[in-house]
C-alpha cells in the first residue's frame, strides 16, 4: 500500500469509531474507485447490507452524472425498504467531489441524514 491509502485506512477507523448503523437508522456507506462509485445502507447490528446501488453498469454520463445517479438509486432504494433516516459514512474519504455529490442527490431524493 501507499501513504494515501494508509491514511484513509487509518482516517476510516478513526470515523468507524464514532459511527454505527442501527436497524432504525443504518449506515450510509460510500466508496469512491478511480473508475466507480458505490454506495450501500448496512445494519451494524446484525452485520448486513440491506441495499446497494453503483454505476458499474452505467455506460453513458461523467462520473459526476454517474455519481448522483448512485445518490438518486440509493435513496429510491431506501424507500422501497422503509428507511427514511441514516448515517453518513465517507468511509475515509474526504466529504467533496462524487462523494459530497452522491450524498446531496440523496438528500434531496428524500433521505435523511
Amino acid at each position: 500500500m501507499n501513504k494515501k491509502t494508509d491514511k484513509r485506512i487509518r482516517l476510516k477507523a478513526k470515523i468507524r469509531s464514532k459511527i454505527f448503523g442501527t436497524s432504525t437508522c443504518p449506515r450510509l456507506s460510500v466508496f469512491r474507485s478511480n473508475k466507480f462509485i458505490y454506495a450501500q445502507v448496512i445494519d451494524d447490528s446484525t452485520g448486513k447490507t440491506l441495499t446497494e446501488a453503483s454505476d458499474i453498469k452505467m455506460v453513458k454520463g461523467t462520473k459526476i452524472e454517474r455519481a448522483k445517479q448512485v445518490g438518486k438509486m440509493i435513496a429510491e432504494a431506501c424507500a422501497k425498504i422503509k428507511i427514511s433516516k441514516v448515517v453518513f459514512d465517507r468511509n475515509g474519504f474526504k466529504y467533496t467531489g462524487r462523494v459530497k455529490l452522491v450524498a446531496d442527490e440523496a438528500r434531496a431524493s428524500g433521505l435523511k441524514f
